[in-house]
């Protein structure tokens, strides 16, 4: 486990080292538009994804535009979508100031929301509404925080509103791990009080495992909460319905 941690975490230095040099390129070559920073941040999540050696499996139509909902179990989930399309992420302010990760986000376009804050909800939920004119999707965990991937949490609908006022297509995008050996989703799944550090290392040293990423019809909702019930009820059944089957269970049967 140590050398395959130490491996990846090399690995994952240069891949950082390669953002950073790229970004800066692109910038000498005068400003960059939040469109151009957000294709920035996806070259950068395909080779963070590499460099962890991550096997990523993504299904159905990728947005071109409107919001994106989805269920959030790590920091990984952010690695996943961002590989798979650009996209502006709404993110928690802590974020920010992360070493080398909150600069990553702010440079890739993310909106950072306090979530103690009703005025930085407020002010998230206008540059929403502008992002959401651009040929980006903008993308949100209305969870409001990671779990451990026994549930997903009822969905908070206040960030949604953005995307039913203006009409904008709202989609659902699913995200399940699933590790080699039968381990539990859970030792993927950043949650509770473990630190961002400790468990960097642990997914460092975790045997290969895959990412499930599904997304599903865009639709129009005239309503936020309807909007959030909805797309939680089918981000909940297709979790339900690609979870593995594990061993103790077939043997019941």
């Amino acid at each position: 486990m140590t050398l395959r941690a130490i491996r990846r975490a090399v690995a994952l230095a240069f891949a950082i080292a390669l953002c950073i040099v790229r970004y800066w390129l692109k910038r000498l070559r005068g400003r960059m538009t939040l469109v151009e920073r957000a294709l920035w941040l996806q070259q950068s999540a395909r080779g963070v994804l590499h460099s962890l050696d991550i096997r990523s499996q993504v299904d159905g139509k990728l947005p071109a535009n409107g919001l994106v909902v989805s269920n959030h179990l790590s920091y990984l989930d952010i690695v996943i979508i961002s590989a798979a399309m650009p996209c502006f992420f709404v993110s928690k302010v802590e974020v920010d100031a992360w070493p080398v990760f909150g600069k990553a986000a702010r440079s890739g376009g993310t909106i950072f929301l306090d979530r103690s804050s009703k005025q930085s909800a407020i002010s998230a939920a206008e540059v929403i509404s502008e992002r959401l004119r651009l040929p980006v999707p903008v993308l949100l965990f209305p969870e409001g925080t990671s779990t451990d991937g026994t549930e997903v949490l009822r969905f908070h609908s206040r960030l949604i509103d953005p995307a039913t006022s203006t009409g904008a297509p709202i989609t659902w995008a699913g995200v399940r791990y699933l590790l080699d050996g039968g381990v539990e989703e859970r030792e993927l799944c950043w949650y509770g009080d473990e630190s961002f550090v400790t468990h960097l290392w642990k997914v460092l040293g975790a045997s290969r495992f895959s990412a499930l990423l599904h997304f599903g019809e865009a639709k129009i909702y005239t309503g936020r909460r309807v909007a959030a019930d909805e797309t939680h009820a089918e981000i909940t059944a297709w979790r339900e319905a690609t979870a593995p089957v594990r061993e103790e269970a077939l043997a019941i049967q």
